[in-house]
């Protein structure tokens, strides 16, 4: 670890700012003291610990890792991680239901008909991150005028049998919902009742009056949600075992800002780890005197490339890994080709990525079994 001193940090506390990649992990930790100290671990590595930022937090305060952390002296921790971005360029999210008016099953399968390369003969639609559909016999028109009752008993029972056949998570788009959510709030309790651990809920994820744009940012909040909780508690466990010294945990959102664990969902952390990136390139610049900046972020996993030109670029609207979404976001270009991205051949042609060696076993180079 190498350290330099700045301005004393405020009560005397540490403060911790973390990059949990799907590769590597890096912490920069502020003492007490005001000294600056850093530390780079693999983000899985079984056989020295459980979690990596637990790990690197241990490692720095100098405390045992089967040791309890004191949490007194512990001001803040502030993350920014990949691990939704990686889920959704690798597609291992959780088992998706989505339930959606009947009569618009395919819908967001069709899609906009937006040709992104207008002259290709072989079109190749983007992969679907739900596994399974619901009609829900319902419908409300446009004026809030309810032209069919929510059938309470088909749905409920088609939600049961998608529960016990290991969907964890769903996603409720139905239509005009932006405008009129009852019947989305009461398929949300239905679900619920159904034992479903997420639900998201279009009229509250992304309320938007185009369906396709507020089904497919829901459907992703349902895929990364689950995936991304479960890291989240992981972490957050050992930092909040003792409620009245437990430092104050937030994360870094897509659009550049701090959120805090409750209000951190999939939708926020699809850019987490590189919007981070983008708030560092650019204060960095600017205190050395550049205005205009290319940012190239290449991880483990994924590579994320932005540009700075003294104004945070956002966008309500992106496509990540082939996944139309609305939310805001900054404006950042990000591509499933890391420094672990496994290379096949599958007989015509070498392709790289989108499944990446990660950490553990990690690639071939780290002798351990790794492709």
């Amino acid at each position: 670890m190498a350290g330099r001193t700045i301005p004393r940090a405020p009560q005397g506390q540490w403060h911790f700012w973390i990059d949990r990649g799907g590769t590597f992990t890096d912490i920069v930790a502020r003492r007490p003291d005001g000294r600056l100290i850093v530390n780079k671990l693999l983000s899985e590595n079984p056989a020295a610990y459980a979690d990596a930022t637990i790990a690197g937090i241990h490692q720095c305060l100098g405390v045992a890792s089967d040791g309890a952390l004191p949490l007194e002296q512990i001001a803040t921790v502030k993350m920014g991680t990949t691990v939704a971005t990686n889920a959704l360029l690798e597609k291992t999210g959780a088992k998706t239901l989505l339930v959606i008016t009947a009569g618009f099953e395919d819908q967001l399968e069709i899609g906009t008909q937006a040709r992104p390369d207008i002259f290709a003969l072989r079109v190749v639609k983007p992969e679907l991150l739900h596994s399974r559909v619901i009609g829900a016999r319902e419908r409300v028109r446009a004026d809030g005028t309810i032209e069919r009752a929510l059938d309470e008993t088909h749905l409920a029972e088609a939600l049961a049998h998608a529960r016990r056949d290991g969907f964890e998570s769903v996603a409720i788009v139905l239509m005009h919902a932006y405008a009129y959510p009852a019947h989305e709030a009461r398929a949300a309790e239905l679900a619920r009742a159904a034992g479903f651990a997420q639900v998201s809920v279009s009229n509250e994820i992304a309320p938007l009056i185009k369906i396709v744009s507020r089904g497919d940012t829901t459907v992703a909040d349902a895929y990364l949600t689950p995936v991304l909780k479960r890291y989240i508690e992981s972490v957050t466990s050992e930092l909040t075992s003792a409620v009245e010294t437990a430092p104050r945990v937030t994360f870094m959102s897509s659009s550049g800002g701090l959120k805090s664990v409750a209000a951190f969902s999939g939708r926020d952390a699809i850019l987490s780890g590189p919007a981070g990136g983008i708030v560092g390139m650019a204060e960095t610049a600017r205190r050395a005197g550049f205005h205009k900046v290319i940012g190239f972020d290449m991880g483990g996993t994924s590579t994320d490339v932005s540009h700075y030109a003294g104004t945070y670029e956002r966008t309500l609207e992106t496509t990540v890994a082939g996944v139309r979404l609305q939310t805001p976001m900054l404006d950042i270009h990000t591509v499933a080709a890391g420094g672990g991205s496994i290379l096949t051949f599958d007989g015509l042609r070498l392709k790289v990525g989108p499944e990446s060696a990660g950490s553990e076993p990690g690639p071939m180079c780290y002798r351990r079994g790794g492709p």
